[in-house]
């Protein structure tokens, strides 16, 4: 079987994945729906033979030490594809994520417009979120493109591995990669604030050395971008915290209130035509109140009511108002919008008009939620 054509395949079928698995033919997802492609079943030793073909020589013993492995590749006149290998019942199996050959827009992504203002921000912590596959890397990859388009800065990414890549515009962009350029995320930051950077990039926070580290780049005058596999804003704050023991985190929230410019959540829904999705998005701007609730346990919990009521005057919005704003503009299905929200109960009632009068933020969803 020629992976080639299978990466062809994949491409014209704008999947978004395509996974390789012994006693199965190729299964892509296209559209977040996994479908099996027309072909025999592959053999382990297919899947040794396409393995091999996608490795260099130290990656294969990398691999062979390893049992898992993480890089990106190129194929010349088709695309990028971050390519993941791992051993399953004794076989090598494969996943393999196509990564456009551009960077696509804010705009293009279907976006809220807030995004551009973070984008250029001189210095704060911005964080993507969502689950995997919810689209945070592209989402952070049009923010470096924005600024790399509209400010002379120096943009340095540190990824595992590089997905998406740049182009020097405005800006000069270096991405580092790791295994190939850096050794670890927490070597690569020990030195990253000597590299006279203007922005960072942090492909994932993973642990409280990262998060020191991207806390003190924000604090000290840098512009850090990164992501979180967390649900919502709320959540992301209380992951943040729970990276320190006790005695640190009231020194940590007072960091957080100095540094956090805005924070992204992402979901990915079916469009209405079932020809692609698009994102509905969750968005806190770190304002006066939010600030003074990311000081307070206790008032952290009031944060969600604080991206609500600030649609109109902030661009933040809440999941619910984000999808609201898809359904009423026909963008998503019903089914889709009820199995998304957090409440669909309430999403019935606002549908039909009712509303409390604690529901100021609801006013002006449907102007401002989900612009972009």
């Amino acid at each position: 079987m020629e992976l080639r054509d299978l990466l062809e395949k994949m491409v014209k079928e704008d999947s978004s994945d395509l996974h390789l698995k012994a006693g199965i033919p190729p299964v892509c997802r296209i559209h977040g729906r996994l479908e099996t492609l027309e072909g025999p079943s592959l053999s382990p030793e297919d899947l040794k033979q396409i393995a091999l073909q996608l490795m260099t020589k130290q990656q294969q013993e990398i691999f062979s030490r390893k049992k898992e492995l993480d890089f990106s590749i190129g194929i010349p006149g088709l695309s990028r594809f971050r390519v993941n290998l791992y051993m399953q019942r004794g076989s090598v199996a494969v996943s393999m994520r196509s990564i456009p050959s551009s960077v696509k827009s804010i705009e293009e992504l279907q976006l809220p417009s807030v995004l551009k203002e973070l984008a250029l921000k001189p210095r704060g912590l911005f964080l993507c979120t969502g689950t995997t596959g919810s689209g945070k890397s592209t989402t952070l990859a049009a923010m470096v493109e924005h600024i790399n388009e509209n400010l002379k800065s120096h943009i340095i990414t540190i990824e595992d591995p590089i997905e998406f890549t740049f182009r020097d515009r405005k800006s000069i962009i270096s991405q580092r990669e790791l295994g190939t350029d850096t050794e670890s995320f927490a070597t690569a930051l020990r030195y990253v604030l000597r590299q006279d950077p203007d922005v960072i990039l942090i492909g994932e926070i993973r642990d409280q050395e990262t998060m020191d580290v991207a806390l003190k780049a924000a604090d000290t005058g840098h512009l850090v971008l990164s992501t979180l596999h967390t649900m919502n804003a709320t959540e992301t704050i209380n992951r943040i915290i729970s990276f320190y023991p006790a005695h640190q985190q009231q020194h940590i929230r007072v960091l957080l209130a100095a540094t956090l410019a805005g924070v992204i959540c992402l979901r990915l829904l079916p469009q209405e035509d079932g020809k692609g999705r698009v994102p509905a998005a969750e968005v806190l701007i770190s304002t006066p109140t939010i600030k003074e609730y990311l000081l307070d346990p206790v008032k952290t919990l009031l944060i969600q009511t604080a991206i609500e009521e600030g649609v109109t005057q902030y661009q933040m919005q809440t999941f619910d108002q984000s999808i609201m704003k898809l359904y009423t503009e026909g963008i998503i299905r019903l089914e889709d919008a009820l199995t998304s929200v957090s409440n669909p109960d309430e999403f019935k009632l606002r549908l039909r008009g009712i509303q409390a009068t604690s529901d100021r933020g609801w006013m002006g969803s449907r102007e401002v939620a989900g612009s972009g």
